[in-house]
């Protein structure tokens, strides 16, 4: 993903913090898509538009960022959203908070340039990462859950045609390429026809 292509949301109540880390970030190609003061209106920024990385800071009035990266992290009403966490305090807890909550960095104030630019980097690359071994898993369910399905219609040949396994899963195989239905759809038609008998 090209930075010009990174849609940023900072979260801060400090409005100077704010316009400071927005000329960073637009200095350096990235797009500050939205501001937040409080985590309120970062929730309600999400529901909205998603941003790619979300710069959270820890002290903000009403719902703090760990309230908020809870609320974010939890519901399933926000995808996963890549989040830096900024804070003025380096407490071990509120670290050891952050982290548990999914945060990919955590900057100390005063942010420096040289300290954000590599955090966006290590985050972006390591949310892609994340996301491609996700996807992964969910081609390995799928897989794995054709394959049972595939076991259990198999199976079911076996015991009420009286054929071997290999023959019963050619007779699947064939029964697929015949009529164009994938071995899903298939074996869930097979499974369905043998429980009504």
């Amino acid at each position: 993903m090209k930075k010009k292509n990174i849609n940023i949301l900072i979260a801060d109540d400090e409005s100077l913090i704010r316009m400071d880390l927005k000329e960073i970030l637009e200095e350096n190609g990235y797009n500050v898509i939205g501001e937040a003061k409080n985590g309120n209106e970062v929730l309600a920024f999400c529901q909205k538009t998603l941003p790619d990385l979300l710069i959270l800071d820890i002290k903000m009035p009403e719902k703090d960022g760990l309230e908020t990266l809870k609320e974010l992290s939890m519901s399933s009403d926000y995808p996963k959203i890549p989040v830096i966490m900024v804070t003025a305090f380096s407490q071990p807890e509120l670290i050891e908070q952050a982290v548990g909550l999914g945060v990919f960095a955590y900057i100390i104030k005063p942010i420096k340039e040289s300290e954000l630019l590599p955090a966006i980097d290590i985050t972006i690359a390591r949310a892609n990462e994340m996301s491609f071994i996700q996807k992964e898993v969910g081609k390995l369910k799928e897989t794995l859950e054709i394959r049972k399905l595939v076991e259990k219609a198999k199976g079911m040949i076996m015991k009420n045609e009286s054929l071997t396994e290999s023959e019963a899963f050619r007779m699947i195989q064939k029964l697929s390429m015949d009529t164009r239905k994938p071995m899903k759809e298939l074996a869930e038609e097979i499974i369905g026809n043998y429980t009504k008998l």
